[in-house]
Formats: C-alpha cells, structure tokens, sequence
C-alpha cells in the first residue's frame, strides 16, 4: 500500500525538515509565505557543505517525498550543485553551498515582516 501525502503545508514542511535533518543540511529555516506568495506557502532554506552534498540533499528530498506519496518532484541545478531548488508544490525548497547562499539573501528578500525561523538548532 503506497502512503498518502498530507493534506496540510505544515506536515509537508516538517516531512521536509526531518529529510533535510537525516542529510545533515545545515542552517535550516522556514519562512511562511502564506498570504505573501501566490506560488508557494513557504520556503526552506537549507544550507549543503559542498557541491556534492547540496545536490545529494535535494535528490534525496525529492525521492522521499516521492515516497511518501507526493508524485515525481520537479529539481533544478542539481548539475551544478551551487544552488538546488526542489518544487514540493505547495512548499519550495532552496538548498546553497554557503557563500551562494549568502550572496542571493533569500532570507533577507523574504522576512521582511518577521524574522526567519530556524527549523533545527
């Protein structure tokens, strides 16, 4: 019997977070789009120590939510591995290497009413 896929962008973002967790991402923050976006609820960011392991992160992602129910999950740039985006649908998920993560600011772009939430300390 194939799982199904939750029903609410909360369960999508901490199924997201635990993979993100089991891969040692680093620096993982959510930052909640609702009302904000109409493209997704939220966004992850996660941080990968290098090339190899930003795009392990991501494809890894994308085949458990595969999984779990969620269908076949859209990745881009994992080739180069500097900065890998994962469509979860209602949730986008962005994986950098540190110094692309830092260059495009995403958190800053994003959080200008609150404060980005860090998912895992």
């Amino acid at each position: 019997m194939k799982p199904r896929a939750a029903k609410k962008p909360s369960e999508l973002v901490a199924r997201i977070v635990q993979s993100l967790d089991e891969d040692k991402a680093e620096d993982i923050v959510t930052i909640d789009l609702e009302g904000r976006s109409s493209l997704a609820d939220a966004l992850v960011i996660a941080t990968g120590r290098s090339s190899r392991h930003v795009a392990s992160i991501a494809e890894h992602l994308a085949r458990k939510l595969k999984d779990a129910g969620y269908g076949t999950r859209p990745i881009d740039g994992a080739a180069q591995g500097d900065w890998v985006l994962v469509d979860a649908g209602d949730v986008i998920v962005h994986v950098f290497r540190p110094e692309v993560r830092s260059y495009y600011d995403l958190e800053g772009m994003w959080s200008v009413d609150e404060p980005p939430r860090r998912a895992v300390g």
